[in-house]
């Protein structure tokens, strides 16, 4: 017998026959778990988008909503104190804001974070508590809940007093000023009580609501201690009274910078439950 016939022997021995047992997985077998790992993948990242959706719309309504109201409380307290003769006090229009805003860090804290204030999500933005990418969008819904107060406070009373624009009354580098160190107050306040989220909780709105009515107290008079771009946006694009409205909004800018600087000497870094303060529902 020749080498190629011993050869062929031997390959056609070591190949399986039609009946031999079948060991191991086909290629196709392979493909097939993949493809299912893969669509499983993918069922699941549209289950998880699904669930963010909701959340952020909550996110968005909520601090709408809330600067809406806190616009209409502040602005709406002059408007008001002008067309009933006084009624409404000066150290009530001072307080009321403080108070409304300790509400809504109650109620809806959990939500988005109750910012209620651009200079606040600039902040948190700038501790690296808030995402980037949601920085504009939260600045959006400020401002539109401001610019949808002013238009309520319009349609009720007409054009009075500025519809409560902040207006600077000793000059405007004291009223600039004055709101640079407000709103590094306040937001020290607010950046402080988040970096402490796991002790303090949702009590944090007794600080925050305490800081703004201290602010309005003692600076009203000054600047009107607004603290807050979206606040002084609203009323003066409506009531078109935009000769100022610069230092409402460098102001607070430049308080959040030095807030975010203050807060790393004293607490340093970011701490456990922080991003939680900041984000609300988004962070779960």
């Amino acid at each position: 017998m020749s080498a190629r016939t011993f050869s062929q022997g031997n390959e056609e021995a070591t190949q399986p026959g039609p009946n031999a047992p079948h060991h191991g997985k086909d290629a196709g077998d392979d493909d097939s778990d993949l493809s299912g790992e893969t669509r499983s993948r993918h069922q699941s990242g549209q289950e998880q988008e699904k669930q963010e959706e909701p959340a952020h719309i909550r996110c968005l309504f909520a601090e709408l909503f809330g600067t809406a109201a806190l616009t209409t409380v502040a602005a709406g307290g002059e408007v008001i104190a002008a067309i009933s003769n006084g009624e409404v006090s000066r150290d009530a229009r001072a307080i009321a804001p403080g108070l409304l805003v300790m509400a809504l860090i109650y109620a809806i804290g959990d939500v988005s974070g109750a910012h209620l204030n651009p200079a606040v999500t600039l902040a948190f933005a700038l501790r690296r508590d808030f995402p980037w990418w949601k920085v504009p969008v939260y600045w959006i819904a400020q401002i539109a809940g401001a610019l949808g107060a002013a238009w309520l406070l319009r349609a009720l009373f007409g054009n009075v007093v500025h519809l409560g624009a902040n207006e600077p009354r000793h000059g405007v580098g004291v009223a600039f000023v004055m709101e640079i160190l407000l709103s590094w107050l306040l937001i020290t306040v607010i950046l402080g009580t988040a970096t402490r989220n796991r002790l303090i909780g949702p009590n944090a709105a007794i600080a925050v609501g305490g800081t703004i009515a201290l602010c309005g107290l003692f600076a009203a008079p000054i600047s009107g201690a607004s603290m807050n771009p979206a606040r002084s946006l609203g009323p003066a694009l409506v009531s078109g009274a935009t000769g100022q409205i610069w230092l409402y909004i460098v102001g607070p800018v430049a308080g959040s910078l030095l807030a975010v600087v203050g807060t790393w000497v004293m607490h340093g870094g970011r701490k456990p439950k922080e991003r939680e303060a900041a984000m609300g529902e988004d962070e779960r």
